[in-house]
């Protein structure tokens, strides 16, 4: 098969940006009502999830470098529910995989899977929480808020689901997907609303992201305010996000997923596609065909958001860590997105039977969308039908000619030489943003 030739092109939608973070950070505690909350000398846990927030070291170290000023004994603690494996160890592991260790943060980094029980939800069951934060005089969370990639409501992803998951733990986290759409829409604020009385949480600092997946705004959340705020940094939120600029594809090939890159491995928001069991997916963009060659180191072999794609590699597959996997999607309960879709040997084959299957006679007709992953989607590159909706759309421009697809003799797709400014070049290449 003649596969249809590609040409890169860039969205330049322009975006907010914070400058210097770490000043921000300072002047955000410093400025929020954290001393009235919390005495000096006193120690404060600081929550630091799994996501993979765009310079989440640098977050986390102004926040604890701030807290010492402020003559404080801050640390870490990982708020991230049952993922590395809900394991001590493999929580552990994911902080450190973005440079959160107790060097590079100078403070302890605590990562016990204990909990305390605080009582319960609306529908009877136990409410868990963090034993280290619990036993702290004040907690501060840091989480990104944006659309979630589950489900629609007034909280999606935030600091309030880093207090009820994430520092629920295991156990609170499954408290609350057991119940599904519901858990998330209804318990999740209700179970927030008694965290928030009755542990020490201080503060949040509630981190937007532009749609080139850098802080774009900062704001300190208080406990009387969080409710009332949190919805409207959403809406902000919504409108930041990088998106697929076109309705309808034939072929989406992304090149890897990962837990770094969204919850769900695949952001649900891009590529249209929800899979929660009776959700009806989004109205757009509509893919026929969606291939995803690869799963990112950061994501440690836990490749949920597979079952988004219709075809995919057996490399990605024997990466597939089931220990992380299966706990993951379990304490989810999506397993939909979980489901291993058709697999072949090599990019090359995925590639060809995408294109032989998007009901498409001719190849060379094929509206054929390739992206790095689902967070960064400054570049694409993309095949010749789509050159009108390029150059009618007023932040889309052609940088290259058509060139055939970067496809080495073993059967890879270059993807590298295509995205050589993305998470995954920097990897091979050994540098950092």
């Amino acid at each position: 098969m003649d596969f249809p030739p590609l040409a890169r092109v860039r969205q330049s939608i322009p975006q907010p940006r914070v400058e210097d973070i770490p000043g921000t950070i300072r002047e955000r505690i410093r400025t929020s009502r954290l001393r009235e909350r919390v005495r000096p000398g006193g120690t404060i846990a600081v929550g630091i999830g799994s996501r993979g927030i765009h310079g989440i070291d640098v977050i986390a170290r102004s926040i604890v470098d701030t807290l010492r000023e402020m003559d404080y004994r801050p640390f870490i603690v990982a708020a991230m529910g049952s993922h590395g494996g809900a394991t001590a160890e493999g929580q552990r592991e994911l902080l450190a995989g973005y440079g959160v260790t107790s060097e590079a943060m100078g403070v302890p980094v605590k990562t016990d899977m204990d909990t305390v029980e605080l009582g319960t939800n609306p529908v009877g069951l136990p409410i868990y929480f963090d034993r280290n934060a619990y036993g702290a005089d004040g907690i501060v969370l840091a989480n990104r808020v944006k659309p979630h990639t589950d489900f629609r409501g007034v909280h999606e992803s935030s600091v309030l689901k880093m207090l009820v998951i994430g520092l629920g733990k295991r156990q609170g986290a499954s408290q609350v997907h057991k119940l599904g759409i519901r858990g998330l829409c209804e318990v999740l604020p209700a179970v927030g609303r008694t965290l928030v009385e009755k542990t020490p949480f201080a503060l949040g600092l509630a981190i937007l992201e532009n749609a080139d997946d850098r802080t774009a705004e900062i704001v300190a959340l208080e406990p009387e305010t969080i409710f009332d705020e949190e919805p409207k940094l959403l809406e902000r939120a919504r409108g930041l996000m990088g998106r697929l600029p076109f309705d309808q594809i034939d072929v989406l090939i992304v090149g890897e997923l990962g837990k770094n890159y969204s919850g769900a491995g695949m952001d649900p928001n891009v590529i249209g596609r929800l899979y929660v069991e009776t959700q009806a997916n989004f109205d757009r963009p509509v893919i026929t065909r969606l291939a995803v060659l690869d799963v990112s180191d950061e994501s440690h072999g836990n490749v949920v958001g597979v079952g988004f794609a219709d075809l995919t590699t057996e490399r990605l597959v024997s990466r597939i860590d089931p220990v992380p996997f299966r706990i993951n999607t379990l304490t989810s309960c999506c397993l939909e997105r979980s489901r291993i879709p058709i697999t072949l040997p090599t990019d090359r084959d995925v590639i060809a039977s995408s294109l032989e299957t998007c009901w498409r006679i001719d190849p060379a007709e094929a509206r054929v969308v390739v992206i790095p992953n689902t967070l960064e989607l400054t570049t694409m590159w993309v095949s010749r039908p789509l050159e009108a909706d390029v150059r009618a759309h007023p932040h889309l421009a052609l940088e290259t000619d058509y060139r055939p697809m970067p496809i080495d003799p073993g059967g890879a797709l270059d993807l590298v030489g295509l995205f050589p400014d993305s998470v995954r070049a920097r990897r091979h290449t050994g540098t950092h943003a």
